[in-house]
């Protein structure tokens, strides 16, 4: 899939595959993130972790911890065992050599998940600035 980020697939991500390689893909969701307000608070790299543990090859794939401390915080006042479900995780993972996946967990579950609608509002900025990121890491249309 190409184009504007959306809920694919699965119901809890929202994806966008872009035409870049791996490591550019990497280090541009990074970058996104940051952008909109988001630290990485941990990054796994599975590929090195499952050659180590288990002695098999995967394609690259790196999961980040996004967090954006304002909504973490709300969140929390909202509902206290939020931590369950933080950081946002966002999985940057290789299809082939020309084209990388980037998919983060929806936002709006914490809602689902905990029936609690006071997150309604803190999951809506988060979806809004994770689109937001992967939206970003498409090439802009090309121009006449």
């Amino acid at each position: 899939m190409t184009g504007i980020p959306q809920v694919t697939g699965a119901s809890y991500a929202i994806a966008v595959t872009v035409h870049r390689p791996f490591g550019e893909t990497l280090t541009a969701t990074r970058e996104a993130l940051a952008a909109q307000g988001f630290g990485v608070l941990t990054e796994i790299d599975m590929r090195a972790t499952l050659k180590a543990k288990l002695d098999v090859d995967i394609a690259p794939q790196v999961i980040l911890g996004a967090c954006r401390p304002p909504l973490a915080h709300a969140a929390l006042q909202a509902e206290p065992s939020i931590g369950l479900l933080l950081p946002c995780n966002v999985v940057v993972r290789s299809v082939d050599g020309d084209r990388t996946r980037v998919e983060t967990i929806d936002p709006d579950i914490m809602v689902s998940v905990t029936g609690n609608p006071t997150l309604q509002t803190v999951a809506t900025e988060a979806r809004t600035r994770l689109t937001a990121a992967l939206h970003s890491l498409q090439p802009p249309p090309p121009t006449c």
